[in-house]
């Protein structure tokens, strides 16, 4: 499995819009709110033969009041 983390930018008072809609889904392993220039920071698990571009274009950024995303993947836990 590959660990991919999302920040999102949500529209203006889409925040919890788009945190209960990505909760419905059950594609993420956690979900936080953050401070800073994005609202979202998800952690995914993506199966190892997944394109993780596609995956998160047809899971996550069909969710209306997404304004922007900043993905990054991982390599190794230490």
């Amino acid at each position: 499995m590959n660990c991919v983390f999302v920040q999102l930018r949500c529209s203006p008072g889409k925040t919890y819009e788009v945190a209960d809609a990505l909760y419905d889904l059950e594609i993420a392993s956690e979900l936080y709110s953050t401070s800073g220039e994005y609202d979202l920071l998800m952690k995914l698990y993506i199966e190892e033969d997944e394109d993780i571009g596609r995956y998160i274009n047809d899971n996550v950024l069909k969710i209306p009041g997404i304004d922007r995303s900043l993905t990054t993947l991982t390599f190794r836990a230490f």
